[in-house]
């Protein structure tokens, strides 16, 4: 079979798998974000082969685009809770929780045993969350609540905590390790990520905001957010700074700045599905479940040692923001979910200090397989625990287009 006609055999049954992934999590209590995962694990390399061998460079695609459409509309949601005043209680909680849970994975595993570097590498990259995953399971429920308004903003800026965090742990490392020539080198890099993804975002969320309005609804308006939201992806590639974090300034820069109207978010929130279906039935394609077989007793440590950074920093933020008693209680068993940022974390340790590269991969690989699968099915139990989900039969299938 022609390769071309292959591709799009694929695309066509994944868009009709993410339509029966949409429809049974409507009727069980599994997310689409796992069946999606499950459904690519079962059609990729490691059961029924069944992708082309283009599958890398779609997922590549994939990912890159649904990242800063989900970053775009995270920024939107993150302007309105600013709005609303509530950058103080998001700005506490995320930064205990990345805190905490740098302090209790590496201290916990350095405790256990585990080399001292080893042990602030991982620590490093336990801060790393996964928001596509968390944005899906919102979404997919129909929460609208406070909770869930938190819990995305809180996801919005869990990626720059976690940038910061591990580039500071890893010039830790690198002095620790006796590599002190160049082991601030990783702390320029984390913050220039950081930076030139708020300088970018910044630019181009200005001149959205400025262009957005002045152009007649529906096709002309979907172009412009087509084209603002690739420029950014692209921008974010050539300068090589976070993809989320540069969407979410843009996006919050475009509603703070241009409060007329919502039809740029509406017009990505109608595109967004199709390549958030073939990023994580991808990334199911690519994960092998034996990786989980190798953590060993660090790693099972480690995952552990994760879910109480998570659970306790969520607690201790939410009181240390007097939050009510659900925020304070669930709101760290929604930031489970662990995806490509950790991996790209731990090939950048792994490349800095090739000694500790096998336990690294496997631990990261293993743990970031078992937490996107079980990740978004806690987000989803944490939502309806909060009080915070809407009926999931009932929701509108589009957003409302003001």
């Amino acid at each position: 079979m022609k390769e071309p006609a292959y591709l799009f055999l694929m695309l066509g049954a994944t868009f009709l798998l993410g339509l029966a992934a949409d429809a049974m999590g409507r009727r069980t209590s599994l997310p689409r974000v796992t069946l999606l995962i499950i459904l690519g694990f079962l059609v990729g390399p490691a059961c029924l082969d069944l992708l082309p061998p283009v599958q890398d460079a779609l997922f590549t695609l994939s990912a890159n685009i649904a990242l800063t459409m989900v970053g775009f509309l995270l920024g939107e949601r993150m302007g309105s809770l600013l709005a609303e005043g509530g950058a103080r209680e998001m700005l506490i909680i995320s930064i205990t929780v990345a805190l905490l849970t740098a302090a209790i994975v590496g201290a916990g595993l350095w405790l256990v045993g585990v080399p001292v570097v080893l042990a602030l590498l991982l620590a490093g990259i336990a801060t790393a969350t996964d928001p596509v995953a968390t944005v899906d399971v919102i979404d997919a429920v129909g929460a609208k609540g406070r909770f869930s308004k938190l819990l995305l903003a809180i996801v919005a800026v869990d990626d720059a905590w976690g940038l910061l965090l591990f580039s500071l742990l890893l010039s830790a490392a690198g002095i620790l390790s006796g590599n002190a020539g160049d082991a601030w080198a990783p702390l320029w890099e984390g913050l220039w990520e950081i930076a030139g993804a708020l300088g970018l975002g910044g630019i181009l969320g200005v001149l959205m905001a400025y262009v957005t309005g002045r152009i007649s609804p529906g096709d002309p308006t979907r172009l412009e957010a087509i084209g603002f939201v690739f420029l950014l992806c692209g921008g974010s590639l050539m300068l090589e700074v976070s993809f989320v974090l540069a969407a979410m300034t843009m996006g919050m820069v475009v509603s703070l700045r241009a409060k007329h109207h919502e039809h740029p978010f509406h017009e990505i929130k109608r595109l967004e599905l199709p390549f958030m279906i073939l990023f994580f039935l991808l990334a199911g394609a690519h994960f092998e479940l034996r990786s989980l077989a190798t953590v060993g007793i660090a790693g099972a440590c480690f995952i552990g040692l994760r879910v109480l950074g998570r659970i306790a920093g969520g607690w201790v933020g939410g009181k240390l923001a007097a939050s009510p008693a659900s925020i304070r209680r669930w709101i760290g068993w929604t930031l489970m979910p662990q995806a490509g940022v950790s991996i790209g974390m731990a090939l950048l340790a792994a490349e800095k200090f090739p000694h500790h590269s096998d336990a690294l991969m496997q631990m990261t690989i293993g743990a970031t397989v078992l937490f996107e699968l079980a990740g978004p099915a806690l987000t989803r139990v944490a939502l309806l625990r909060a009080g915070d989900q809407a009926s999931i039969v009932d929701r509108p299938s589009e957003p409302h287009q003001q």
